[in-house]
């Protein structure tokens, strides 16, 4: 009878972290680690020892100290007096501003352009063609000037729109267009809930996203009852008064008020001033980073097989509730990979307002508050750290949004 058995087991050895397949990964990824421990090593040392031959120190015990410098356009109290926390806090949210409107007005215009660029009328979609290659072609930096230098030199002074002058206000006397900004109406709150003006708000916009959250419960409600009867219920007015009754309740207990600018000696008084840096900024970047999202809107569009519209307009669909309802939903899943990374960039981009004066967290706690206190790199790894979580909380909420509009398997 035959024995049979197992043949032995060969024993490990060091060449085979090198030669064997099933090690090599892992000793290259080791290896890469090590090195780079190693260079932040060097990278954080060598920091360290500079400093101290330059006698610096690292911390950032500066953030505490006075400013000294004033800030024109702020969202919350700010003085001269303030901290340099304070003052990049100013900064911060100036950024966030500027960014948050770039991107709606951005959104808006590069879905209008890219839809308008497949018109089969040759003027409208040469038109848009023109503007998209004017954009894209031309450095950011000169739209934000040109824009700049246009509104800075052509809008008329504050004193013409004293009585008998040669401007006028706007919608009803209540926004005036001049050479020193636009002055818009303000809301004023008598009886605010919380302390200061920017926390009201952010209450009111906390009360409009839940009505918005407590709309979409209810439409998918009808959906379900729709799905299980053939019949889907009425909602519209159930809508119409989550959006409208809790904010409308929440403004009447703050005393919410309109305050209307209107000229007083040689410039307007009350309301809100959106300096020419502002609406600069924003303008440019939206145009610039508009002509992008055209692109892609367009690509996306194209990405949709011809069959779709064809097949609605078979349906009898129009043109127009085709592009609504049956292109443009598919083509956001080619669209909105490319979209996160056109957010990112219109972000980092408005770190160009100090060309025009907007003070940004790049003019503030990048600039002046540097100058002032000789803390470089502090300054620097913080305003790095903002513009990385900044970026990574955009990607993080399209990713989300990209996620739910993918196709699912079953």
């Amino acid at each position: 009878m035959t024995t049979l058995t197992d043949p032995p087991k060969a024993s490990f050895r060091l060449s085979q972290l090198i030669y064997d397949t099933r090690y090599r990964s892992i000793t290259i990824q080791v290896i890469a680690m090590i090195l780079v421990v190693l260079g932040l090593y060097w990278l954080v040392n060598n920091t360290i020892q500079n400093l101290s031959a330059l006698g610096k120190d690292f911390n950032f015990g500066f953030l505490t100290q006075p400013a000294g410098y004033d800030i024109n356009q702020r969202l919350i109290e700010y003085t001269s007096q303030s901290t340099h926390l304070r003052a990049a806090i100013v900064g911060i949210l100036n950024t966030l501003l500027i960014a948050f409107l770039g991107c709606i007005l951005a959104t808006i215009i590069g879905v209008f352009v890219g839809v308008l660029r497949l018109s089969k009328n040759w003027v409208v979609s040469r038109l848009m063609a023109v503007y998209v290659e004017g954009f894209r072609n031309v450095p950011l930096l000169l739209w934000i000037i040109a824009i700049f230098a246009i509104m800075t030199e052509s809008m008329p002074q504050p004193r013409d729109f004293k009585v008998g002058g040669d401007a006028s206000m706007l919608l009803g006397d209540s926004v005036a267009v001049t050479n020193r900004g636009v002055y818009v109406p303000g809301v004023v709150f008598e009886n605010g809930l919380l302390g200061s003006p920017l926390l009201n708000w952010l209450l009111i916009i906390a009360v409009l996203i839940s009505s918005i959250f407590a709309i979409r419960f209810v439409r998918r409600r009808a959906d379900a009852i729709q799905e299980s009867t053939g019949i889907r219920p009425t909602t519209w007015y159930q809508q119409l008064g989550l959006f409208v009754v809790p904010v409308g309740v929440l403004m009447f207990l703050m005393g919410v008020q309109l305050q209307i600018p209107y000229i007083k000696g040689f410039n307007f008084t009350d309301g809100i001033h959106l300096r020419n840096s502002l609406i600069a900024l924003w303008i440019a970047l939206s145009l610039y980073t508009g002509a992008f999202i055209a692109e892609i809107v367009r690509s996306g569009i194209l990405a949709i097989s011809k069959g779709q519209s064809e097949a609605a307009a078979a349906l009898g669909l129009r043109p127009n509730r085709t592009m609504n309802l049956v292109i443009l939903p598919q083509a956001m899943r080619v669209i909105i990979p490319p979209l996160i990374s056109q957010y990112l960039n219109l972000t980092k981009n408005s770190s160009l307002a100090i060309a025009v004066g907007y003070m940004d967290v790049r003019a503030t706690l990048g600039g002046i508050t540097i100058n002032q206190t000789g803390r470089e790199l502090e300054g620097i790894l913080l305003m790095a750290a903002f513009y990385l979580a900044l970026s990574l909380a955009i990607s993080g909420v399209m990713n989300v949004y990209n996620n739910r509009t993918q196709l699912q398997e079953r």
